[in-house]
């Protein structure tokens, strides 16, 4: 029903009761009764722009248009790098549930978490098939069976190597056993991902013991150091680490390294600054924001396997095994690396070779 306000328009229900308890909005009849029929919400926004004085109400909505198109890309390439992080957290439920359902009373130490192993493995192959146009070169040269050590550049996410340890599972039936950081197991919830996957986190004596029972190894040498202060340059930071050339001395086994093209262009970190620098030497916890989530196109390349040489010392074969992922980087890699060039990489075969 509607009630008549003068001879000339009309107005809702609502108006007459904002005009019953309001009489100070009185005068504002004339601004709202701008045509012959007003709908309520439109006569409610008009009444409440003019009562809060907010005549250039269209200046602040462009205004904050303005800031919501400047900042939303900046907000939304430092919320994609947590999507991984929930990607992890979805694996560790999965365990949880897979447990319950086996009944299992010895958690994460029986063959039949061979099955959760190749289930996460399929879906992380999925991710990185989808996401990332996933390719990986050089499998051939991981043995069917047998243990090596497995070297590889650290990226600001190492997601990369993620990828490579599903496709193993999934294309060569063996799990590889990896070093991680101290820090990986401070990190809540993240223990039956880690037992799972074989995660270690030394000493040489467990390294060494891991591999003469056979299994294959890998270790970043660089670290998380590696992953928070390299860049797009691919600067391999190990500094004068040699500790891994000495556990595959002591086991007699070959180093076979890994490098992944693009993979400071899906993730970059700002390990630049001087503040995060200074708080990682400070506290040795990576504070360092990273920031991307680009769906870059990865392709993992292995190298030749460096052999087992007795005459070779743990310095000598520590620079060989930086020597091959640096030519692997060089081969492979445009430097310095940028994002629109390894985006567009998805849609064409065409890499650096030479």
């Amino acid at each position: 029903m509607k009630i008549k306000f003068c001879d000339t328009y009309e107005v809702c229900d609502p108006r007459l009761m904002l005009l019953v308890f309001m009489p100070e909005m009185q005068s504002m009849n004339e601004s709202c009764t701008v045509g012959p029929s007003i709908t309520y919400l439109t006569c409610l926004l008009h009444l409440c722009v003019e009562w809060l004085e907010l005549e250039n109400l269209e200046d602040y909505l462009n205004y904050v248009d303005y800031l919501l198109w400047v900042f939303t890309p900046l907000i939304i390439v430092f919320i994609l790098p947590f999507f991984i992080f929930f990607f992890l957290y979805l694996s560790i439920l999965f365990l949880h549930v897979y447990k319950r359902k086996n009944e299992l009373k010895e958690a994460y130490s029986n063959s039949i978490w061979d099955g959760a192993r190749k289930t996460l493995a399929s879906l992380w192959d999925g991710h990185a098939t989808i996401w990332h146009g996933y390719e990986i070169h050089g499998l051939e040269n991981i043995p069917d069976e047998g243990p090596a050590l497995i070297v590889y550049y650290h990226g600001a996410l190492p997601v990369d190597y993620y990828y490579f340890v599903a496709k193993v599972i999934l294309l060569k039936g063996r799990t590889c056993q990896t070093v991680g950081d101290h820090f990986l197991f401070k990190i809540p919830g993240f223990k039956p991902l880690l037992d799972v996957f074989s995660v270690i986190h030394g000493p040489k004596e467990e390294c060494v013991r891991a591999l003469r029972n056979g299994h294959l190894l890998a270790i970043a040498p660089g670290g998380v150091r590696e992953a928070i202060f390299s860049d797009e340059s691919y600067v391999i930071v190990w500094g004068n680490r040699k500790g891994f050339a000495q556990v595959a001395i002591d086991a007699q086994v070959p180093i076979i390294p890994m490098f992944t093209q693009n993979v400071r262009e899906g993730f970059r970190s700002l390990g630049s600054l001087s503040v995060f620098r200074w708080l990682y030497e400070r506290f040795k916890f990576p504070f360092v924001p990273v920031y991307g989530g680009f769906p870059v196109k990865f392709r993992t390349y292995l190298g030749d396997p460096i052999p087992y040489n007795p005459n070779v010392t743990a310095a000598e074969l520590a620079e060989k095994a930086k020597c091959a992922i640096q030519f692997l980087i060089d081969k492979h890699q445009k430097i310095p690396g940028n994002i629109f060039r390894a985006l567009l990489e998805r849609f064409h075969k065409r890499h650096k070779e030479d």
